[in-house]
């Protein structure tokens, strides 16, 4: 029996019918994602079946060593993913997510491919890979081409380029893991041949579920630790303020009026709202009913209205000053450029360049800037110890987002204490989904 990689696929050359493969008649020959090969092998390995194994291409690879030490906690999840070496690891943001894989990449020495959301994120990866190892380190985007034994990719090229480089490498990482399981990137996973899987995130759950597939893609979490358990020690003391904020009279009397179309459609149409899926529902029923449309365009118009209150910029003025070192989160970018011509705060978004975001990031860093605003993209991917405040104008509610959000202000510093204000619009759907009623 032979066994061979062929663009993301094993094929198996041979009379037996082997677990998680299928017959292809075109190759006529039993085919399985790459995915599957670790559980191949122990298959054959197991049966005492004869075969020669030709998958694996692997990036040749210097003798790894570093210098990193581990905290406690540290030193007992990478003990715990060694069992079984796949596996995501959960904790939280600025608990040393990347030093702990650095030292698993160091204990497994071999060809190591990386994955990342941002290129900003590939950028802090490789600076401390060559810091650990003292080599020159890979970078496959679409910026750069260039394959070492340890290479890092965003999710975007992974996925472009993974049938091509699922042999080359032993361990395969995913960073912010929770982006796999999507319809498009959770091809990177199935790809690849790299029978050591590493995932490493601080919010392990999506709201859309699907991160029931990681077990298949990555294997289970092996270990698991949560922010209190380290606040005080090794990460920065925080509190969460909740201000309420009143709409304006004239936002009122439009919020009031956009939201009662959206509840008069639900009463006509007897639909209840108990779940994110009678949402969907609706924006469905929109594609083939106008009176649906005109409910769903009134719910957003009333949502904007909520999140977007001329008050909430008010308040943050009572936050401003220069001992601080704040972050404001916001949902849509036209706050975000409202809020930074008011008060000259630097802003990024989506629309910002990488070398303008650099450099804003760098400033804030240095306390050049001592408040910076944004909207979702920097709610992870970014490393910013010196933020001690955030300021929540609006987000989606969701328990991933607000972890996110909290893990930019924890990393540590002397005597730090983080505070994140979550500014919600008083009797609006605002209140149902902010972050501090699902406490």
């Amino acid at each position: 029996m032979k066994l061979t990689y062929y663009r993301g696929t094993i094929l198996i050359d041979g009379e037996y019918s082997i677990p998680n493969t299928k017959w292809d008649y075109r190759t006529k020959c039993y085919r399985a994602q790459a995915l599957h090969y670790k559980d191949i092998i122990d298959y054959l390995e197991n049966s005492k079946i004869a075969y020669e194994d030709n998958v694996l291409g692997l990036t040749p690879c210097p003798d790894l060593s570093s210098n990193i030490k581990l905290r406690v906690y540290q030193k007992k999840a990478v003990e715990r993913w060694l069992n079984q070496k796949i596996g995501v690891i959960v904790m939280p943001t600025g608990s040393g997510k990347t030093i702990l894989a650095i030292k698993i990449i160091e204990k497994i020495n071999s060809s190591t491919f990386i994955v990342v959301p941002t290129l900003n994120l590939v950028k802090q990866w490789k600076e401390k890979l060559a810091g650990a190892f003292s080599i020159r380190i890979g970078e496959y985007t679409g910026v750069k081409k260039d394959l070492q034994s340890i290479t890092i990719s965003t999710y975007e090229s992974a996925f472009i380029n993974a049938e091509y480089l699922g042999n080359k490498f032993k361990l395969l990482i995913f960073d912010e893991v929770h982006h796999l399981p999507s319809e498009g990137f959770r091809q990177i996973a199935e790809l690849f041949a790299s029978p050591f899987r590493l995932g490493l995130t601080a919010t392990y759950e999506r709201a859309d579920g699907l991160h029931k597939e990681l077990p298949r893609l990555m294997g289970g979490i092996v270990f698991e630790i949560k922010p209190d358990e380290l606040i005080g020690k090794y990460l920065a003391k925080y509190e969460i303020i909740k201000i309420n904020v009143e709409l304006t009279e004239e936002e009122k009397k439009d919020y009031e009026k956009s939201y009662k179309i959206f509840k008069n459609y639900l009463i006509s149409r007897n639909i209840k709202m108990k779940s994110p899926g009678d949402f969907k529902k609706i924006i469905i029923r929109s594609g083939y009913d106008p009176e649906a449309r005109k409910a769903i365009l009134s719910r957003n118009k009333a949502e904007r209205i909520a999140y977007n209150s001329k008050n909430k910029i008010e308040q943050i003025k009572e936050f401003l000053n220069k001992d601080n070192r704040i972050i404001i989160f916001t949902r849509y970018n036209d706050m975000v450029y409202n809020i930074s011509k008011k008060f000259l705060i630097p802003c990024i978004t989506y629309r910002t360049n990488n070398k303008e975001r650099e450099e804003i990031l760098t400033k804030f860093k240095k306390g050049k800037y001592t408040a910076i605003v944004s909207s979702q993209v920097l709610d992870e991917g970014i490393d910013v110890p010196e933020a001690n405040v955030g300021i929540i104008i609006s987000g989606t509610g969701s328990s991933r987002e607000f972890t996110q959000r909290l893990g930019r202000l924890l990393r540590p510093g002397k005597n730090k204490k983080a505070l994140l204000y979550e500014l919600v619009t008083k009797e609006t759907m605002e209140v149902r989904t902010s972050y501090r009623r699902k406490k």
